[in-house]
């Protein structure tokens, strides 16, 4: 049983960065995948970053390609992501997801090949 809760959500400008974390809690796996959800208002919730244990492993949506970047320290339980040169179609509330049976790496973009999920941070940017 994994529990997982977001944090570092708020409102910023158009171009600004913003990080947000997600402590992790519970029974994990080395084999452990962690990714990033988010959601807008009206619309599906869309893969936007995952990462395996080592954090050697990851995966970026298109649309935030270059302009975010995931990370983990398993010390600390906690993942991380950093979003930089924010736009306006950012806005969203984002959502952490753990796979903690993941026996393998691979490309995890859709909601039902995670197991926990967290509670969301709002993220708004402005113009």
């Amino acid at each position: 049983q994994v529990q997982l809760v977001e944090s570092g959500g708020g409102l910023v400008q158009a171009g600004g960065s913003l990080r947000l974390s997600c402590a992790a809690s519970g029974r994990t796996f080395s084999s452990e995948v962690m990714g990033w959800f988010r959601q807008a208002p009206g619309k599906e919730r869309e893969f936007v970053a995952a990462i395996n244990w080592s954090g050697f492993n990851t995966d970026y949506a298109s649309s935030v390609k270059g302009r975010f970047t995931i990370s983990r320290d398993n010390a600390k339980n906690t993942v991380y992501l950093q979003m930089n040169s924010l736009k306006l179609e950012d806005t969203a509330v984002y959502y952490c997801a753990a796979d903690p049976s993941a026996s393998s790496w691979y490309s995890r973009r859709y909601p039902p090949e995670y197991n926990y999920w967290g509670q969301g941070t709002q993220v708004t940017v402005s113009s």
